[in-house]
């Protein structure tokens, strides 16, 4: 995807963000799939963290993020003000972006994935981090809507590159895990001793394969809906254990 359609659709995806949090009963409402959250904490830690990434993407190459000081504004408790403390967030964010293009350097945390450490790689993930927290959003008056085509039919790959990609051993016997999007595009994460890689399914039966629609897998992914929701085949516990698996620890 072009870098200038990833800040559009960063732009339409924090608008929907804005209104579901606009007509929502209350800021001390719930967030049905951030158990434990209310929807002021939604808004305060979406915001936030684009803060933070607006800092990142601005210093180009480093060893580490900026500190805090830089970037870390509290959030107002008051709706509209935190609304608009919450805009000028995504602002710092596209303004940021925008400046660095696709190509600039950056430090990242998913330094040992198969994902980039770049301002384009950065912005791809911005635009999945606030589509499922949309998605967040809505569920809290109970109609949260499927994350839009365009965004969902790269959220798989993005996540498996991103997320689950890495050079630590994997701590189970090696397995081939595929992901299927119903008519669509197919991954295989192959998990060993060497890490977890991402490929493209090959003659070999995998271990266990998942079906489902993009958005459907994306959802699942960021542990939005249930494994059972979607369409399983194999041994569903490297699913379970890659969902438990923290390779940081």
């Amino acid at each position: 995807m072009e870098q200038t359609e990833l800040l559009r659709l960063i732009d339409e995806r924090s608008a929907a963000f804005r209104a579901a949090v606009a007509a929502a009963p209350s800021m001390d409402a719930k967030v049905p799939t951030c158990p434990g959250w209310t929807l002021f904490d939604l808004v305060r830690h979406l915001g936030a963290g684009r803060r933070k990434w607006a800092a990142i993407i601005a210093a180009g190459p480093a060893d580490a993020p900026p500190d805090s000081s830089t970037w870390d504004i509290p959030a107002p408790a008051e709706r509209e003000a935190l609304l608009a403390w919450f805009s000028a967030s995504i602002e710092r964010l596209l303004d940021a972006l925008r400046e660095a293009g696709p190509d600039r350097a950056c430090w990242t945390w998913w330094g040992d994935s198969q994902s980039p450490q770049t301002s384009g790689a950065a912005a791809r993930h911005q635009l999945q981090e606030i589509a499922v927290h949309t998605y967040d959003a809505q569920s809290v008056a109970g109609d949260p809507q499927p994350l839009p085509a365009v965004v969902a039919a790269d959220g798989v790959e993005e996540f498996l590159s991103v997320c689950c990609s890495t050079t630590v051993a994997w701590p189970h016997e090696p397995a081939a895990v595929d992901y299927h999007i119903i008519d669509g595009d197919s991954w295989r994460l192959r998990l060993s001793a060497d890490g977890a890689r991402l490929t493209t399914p090959g003659d070999d039966p995998a271990d266990a394969a998942v079906w489902g629609t993009a958005g459907d897998l994306v959802l699942l992914l960021y542990g939005r809906v249930p494994l059972d929701s979607l369409k399983l085949e194999g041994d569903r516990r490297h699913f379970e254990r890659l969902i438990a698996w923290d390779p940081s620890e």
